[in-house]
């Protein structure tokens, strides 16, 4: 596995770990993966330490749960969305 992978490949990346998954198991396994953003980088281990569930079902379950943890510099530039024109 890359030590480093683009936030658009989250979820790929999850898929290549056995499911249902224990949050503690899926820290350790991916510990040292840096996930690369627009602005910024953060290891995708200490990302999925920070969140409060516990089992995951599914790769994209453990997306959507990471979703709560990202930082701000994951999104692209503060203030803007889709919907700016």
């Amino acid at each position: 596995m890359s030590d480093e992978i683009n936030l658009s490949r989250l979820e790929p990346t999850l898929e290549s770990h056995a499911y249902p998954a224990e949050r503690e198991a899926l820290t350790e396994s991916f510990a040292g993966t840096t996930v690369l953003f627009a602005d910024g980088d953060a290891d995708l281990g200490d990302l999925l330490a920070d969140v409060d569930q516990q089992t995951f079902e599914s790769a994209a379950d453990a997306v959507a749960a990471l979703q709560n943890v990202l930082p701000i510099e994951a999104l692209g530039e503060p203030g803007q969305s889709d919907g700016d024109a």
